[in-house]
C-alpha cells in the first residue's frame, strides 16, 4: 500500500524563493496609483480619498490560505450595494456620516444658518468651534486682536509716506485710478449681487409696477453695481446714470454689452468737484433734485478728508427732497487697514494702497457728523439718519480653516434721506448687514472673497501692493509727461537738500 504523505508548510527559504519570481498580480498585489486631485482639493484628500488596497512594500507575499479558511473569513457582498468606486476612491459601499445640525452645511439642517444667500444670521456662541464655518456675523473683536491693532497702528504713524510721495498721491488722484483700471479691466471685479440684500430698496425699484425712479451711482468703476442691478429689474421705467471720474472706468462701462443708454448712461465726473462758470458740478445729463437714490458704494473712502464737505454738498443737490443715499464703506479696524505696512500712512485713519489709490477708514460717530454738518451748509435741513440707519456692520469674522487664520472686517453701511416728499420712492432699511461686500454668495465663496480686494482698488486683498520704485517705474512707462518727470527730479533733490 502507498503511503500518504501529509502537506507541509512552506518554510522562509522557500517563500522568499517564491516572492522572487512572483509575476502573478494577485500573488502581490500593486499599489494603487494616488488619486490626482486638483490643487484647491489637494489640502482635503485626507477627507475625500481612501486607498482601497492597503500596501507594505518591504512585507513578504504569502500563497492564498487554504480554501477552508477562505470560506471562514471571505465577505459576500450586499448585491444591492453597487462594487464600484464613488468619487475621489471612496468606496460607494461607505454610508456617508451625517454631520450634526451645528455642523451641516445643509440649509434644511443648519442651525447656523437659515439660507445660504441670507447674510447676517450666523451667530458665534459659546462653545462653538470657530473653524466649523468660513465666516461667522456680528463677532466681536477680541481683546488679542485689539492690542495689535493699537500696535500696528503706532507702528504707521511712526513711519508715514514721504512728503515726496505725499504729493503725487494728493495732486492727481485720477491718475493712479486710470492706471489702476488700466491694468484690471472689468473682469477684475465681481458683480455686487448682495447689494439688493443690503438695501430692499434697489430690489423694489426693479419691479414692473414700481414708478419712475432715477438711480445715480458714484463711483462706479466698471460697472459691477450697475449693471447688476439693470439686469435684475423688470421696471421699463428705471434709469442709471453711472458716473466716475476715472475715463478708464467709464469706457469700461461703455464697453459692456449690456450697455443701452436708454436705460444706463455712463460719463466721467469728479463728486468732489466745486461748481465754477464751466461746470455745475453736477453729473453730466443731470438738473438738480432730480435723483431719487444715490449709490456710493466703496466710493467715499477714496476721497481726501478735505474733499468729502464739496462731494456731499453736490449729492444733495442733485438728490430729489425724500431722495435717498445707499451708503457702505470702510470701518475703523478692519484688516485692510490693521495690515497696512511703513509707508502708507497719509494722515490718521488714511492710507495709500501700494498701486497709488487712497482709502479712509471711518468711524460711526465720525460718519454720521460728516453727513449732518455738511448737508445742513446746502439748505438748512440735515439729512434724517437714525440709530437705525447707520450700522457698523462689520464684526464679521471669516476664517481660513486651512491656515487656522482669523480675519476681522468691518464696514459702515447707512441710508441717509433727504428731508421732503417729492421722491416717490420709498425710504430703504438696512438688510441683515452681514453681506460681504465683495459680492460673494455661498459658504465656500464667504471664506475667500474678501481678501480678494473686489471693492475698488483693494490693493491689500489682491496682492497689488508693489514697492515704491516699481510704481514710479510703472507710471513713467504708462504715458507721464514729461513735465511729470521734471517735477519728480525736482521733488527728489528737495528731499534729499532737506
Amino acid at each position: 500500500m502507498a503511503s500518504s504523505t501529509e502537506p507541509t508548510a512552506p518554510n522562509e527559504a522557500q517563500l522568499l524563493d517564491s516572492a522572487r519570481f512572483q509575476t502573478n498580480n494577485t500573488m502581490s498585489p500593486k499599489p494603487q496609483p494616488k488619486q490626482q486631485l486638483s490643487k484647491a482639493m489637494e489640502h482635503m484628500r485626507f477627507a475625500v480619498t481612501v486607498d482601497p488596497i492597503p500596501h507594505t512594500p518591504t512585507s513578504i507575499s504569502r500563497p492564498p490560505p487554504p480554501p477552508q479558511e477562505q470560506a471562514q473569513t471571505q465577505f459576500t457582498p450586499d448585491p444591492t450595494i453597487p462594487t464600484e468606486n464613488d468619487a475621489y476612491g471612496v468606496p460607494a459601499s461607505i454610508a456617508p456620516v451625517r454631520a450634526p445640525p451645528s455642523r451641516s452645511h445643509d440649509p434644511a439642517n443648519n442651525q447656523k444658518r437659515s439660507d445660504p444667500f441670507s447674510f447676517g444670521s450666523r451667530y458665534l456662541e459659546e462653545g462653538d468651534n470657530i473653524f466649523e464655518f468660513n465666516a461667522w456675523d456680528h463677532v466681536t473683536v477680541d481683546s488679542t486682536y485689539q492690542a495689535f491693532s493699537q500696535q500696528q497702528y503706532a507702528a504707521q504713524r511712526l513711519d508715514p509716506v514721504s512728503d515726496f510721495d505725499r504729493k503725487r498721491y494728493m495732486e492727481r488722484p485720477e491718475k493712479w485710478w486710470n492706471q489702476f483700471y488700466k491694468n484690471n479691466k472689468s473682469n477684475f471685479f465681481k458683480n455686487r449681487k448682495w447689494l439688493s440684500q443690503e438695501f430692499p430698496v434697489l430690489a423694489d425699484l426693479g419691479h414692473p409696477d414700481a414708478p419712475a425712479a432715477v438711480v445715480l451711482e458714484v463711483g462706479a468703476g466698471a460697472g459691477n453695481s450697475a449693471f447688476p442691478i439693470l439686469q435684475n429689474s423688470r421696471n421699463p421705467r428705471l434709469k442709471i446714470h453711472a458716473c466716475d471720474f476715472s475715463s478708464k472706468a467709464v469706457d469700461l462701462i461703455r464697453a459692456n454689452p449690456l450697455y443701452d443708454e436708454t436705460c444706463i448712461r455712463a460719463d466721467v465726473w469728479d463728486v468732489a468737484s466745486p461748481p465754477s462758470a464751466a461746470n455745475t458740478g453736477l453729473p453730466p445729463g443731470l438738473a438738480e433734485a432730480s435723483v431719487d437714490v444715490v449709490l456710493m458704494i466703496f466710493i467715499f473712502s477714496a476721497l481726501a478728508p478735505t474733499q468729502w464737505h464739496q462731494a456731499l454738498c453736490n449729492i444733495w443737490r442733485v438728490l430729489k427732497p425724500g431722495g435717498q443715499v445707499l451708503f457702505r464703506d470702510y470701518g475703523r479696524g478692519d484688516l485692510a487697514q490693521v495690515r497696512f505696512k511703513k509707508g502708507r500712512y497719509l494722515e490718521e485713519n488714511f492710507y495709500v494702497r501700494g498701486d497709488g489709490t487712497r482709502v479712509y477708514f471711518f468711524e460711526q460717530d465720525e460718519l454720521r457728523g460728516i453727513w449732518e454738518g455738511a448737508t445742513s451748509a446746502v439748505d438748512g435741513e440735515r439729512a434724517t439718519a437714525g440709530e437705525s440707519a447707520v450700522d457698523v456692520t462689520g464684526g464679521r469674522m471669516l476664517v481660513n480653516r486651512q491656515r487656522r487664520l482669523k480675519m476681522y472686517r468691518c464696514w459702515l453701511q447707512a441710508v441717509f434721506r433727504k428731508p421732503g416728499g417729492e421722491s416717490r420712492v420709498a425710504t430703504s432699511r438696512l438688510g441683515g448687514g452681514g453681506g460681504d461686500g465683495k459680492g460673494e454668495e455661498g459658504d465656500v465663496e464667504e471664506g475667500k472673497g474678501h481678501m480678494e480686494g473686489e471693492e475698488k482698488g483693494d490693493g491689500d486683498e489682491k496682492g497689488k501692493r508693489k514697492g515704491e520704485s516699481e510704481e514710479r517705474r510703472q507710471s513713467e512707462s504708462n504715458g507721464k509727461s514729461q513735465a511729470d518727470a521734471q517735477e519728480q527730479d525736482n521733488g527728489k533733490q528737495e528731499v534729499i537738500q532737506s
